[in-house]
């Protein structure tokens, strides 16, 4: 059984004037099929307005289909006797953390949830040792959130979903008001919840460099999945990637450039280390 299903998804949004009436249908989600197996970490890429935060809403039932399904750890999200297990199994986090971050110390918001799910005292601390650690903020448990960076209150929002002890995180644009450095640091929790704690997570951005690490990457414009693959496959369409209007990482478009000019390399660079040593191995055959 998937972690997650989605079969021929639509999501619609009803326009209405002052008095109530509809003025127009815009279509989020757009006929969306999508598979993610357990332990899996997926990311969906877009432009604003793509559709991808939409659909991210839809995993732990935030949203529901207009049409089609989608199914949590095989409960059917439309189902509301399943809905608290679903938010369970599914936690949200979000692009702002100072949204989700409500108390004064650390310790203390990450027991929030696990709290408000009758999980007894002596787990919720465990439960808050052990997910603090696992994000890299336990030293920071006595502290103020309002004294932390913009990427350290992020990874305190990682760490009360994890409290939870979901099976899936949806991380929908945790990067988007941070800078580089918080980017790197939110990016690096995601991924050893990830390779460490067997989590599946599915990460939704517009930054390409931050899924070069996925499993599997789909591309959305105006709700539909354009394209999808491993991240090297998915990369080495970078005039597709352009046309939908993604800012590719400026490695991947030197290599592309460098293609078009003649030098043999590889499709789908993802890193300058992979472009250093791809260049080396060319020097080395013409000697």
């Amino acid at each position: 059984m998937n972690m997650i299903d989605i079969k021929n998804a639509v999501y619609e949004y009803f326009r209405r004037d002052e008095e109530g009436n509809v003025t127009g249908i815009t279509t989020a989600v757009d006929h969306v099929d999508l598979h993610v197996k357990q332990g899996d970490f997926i990311a969906i890429l877009g432009h604003n307005g793509s559709g991808k935060s939409t659909l991210a809403k839809h995993l732990n039932a935030i949203l529901y289909p207009s049409e089609g399904t989608v199914w949590v750890n095989g409960m059917d999200t439309t189902d509301d006797e399943k809905l608290m297990q679903i938010r369970q199994t599914t936690g949200m986090v979000f692009q702002n953390p100072d949204n989700q971050i409500i108390a004064q110390v650390v310790e203390e918001d990450v027991g929030f949830g696990p709290e408000n799910l009758g999980v007894p005292t002596e787990q919720i601390w465990e439960r808050v040792e052990e997910s603090l650690k696992a994000v890299g903020m336990y030293e920071y448990r006595k502290k103020s959130p309002n004294r932390l960076s913009g990427g350290q209150k992020q990874r305190v929002s990682i760490a009360g979903v994890l409290a939870m002890h979901p099976k899936c995180i949806v991380l929908d644009e945790p990067t988007a008001m941070l800078d580089p450095g918080g980017r790197k640091e939110v990016i690096r929790a995601a991924r050893a919840l990830n390779d460490v704690e067997g989590i599946t997570v599915i990460l939704i951005t517009h930054y390409m460099e931050e899924v070069i690490y996925a499993d599997r990457v789909y591309v959305m414009d105006h709700g539909k999945v354009e394209l999808e693959g491993t991240p090297r496959e998915v990369f080495s369409q970078v005039d597709k990637l352009l046309e939908l209007r993604l800012t590719l990482p400026q490695v991947t478009l030197l290599a592309h450039e460098l293609q078009k000019a003649g030098v043999p390399l590889p499709d789908g660079i993802l890193t300058r280390q992979e472009l250093v040593d791809a260049l080396e191995n060319i020097m080395r055959n013409k000697r």
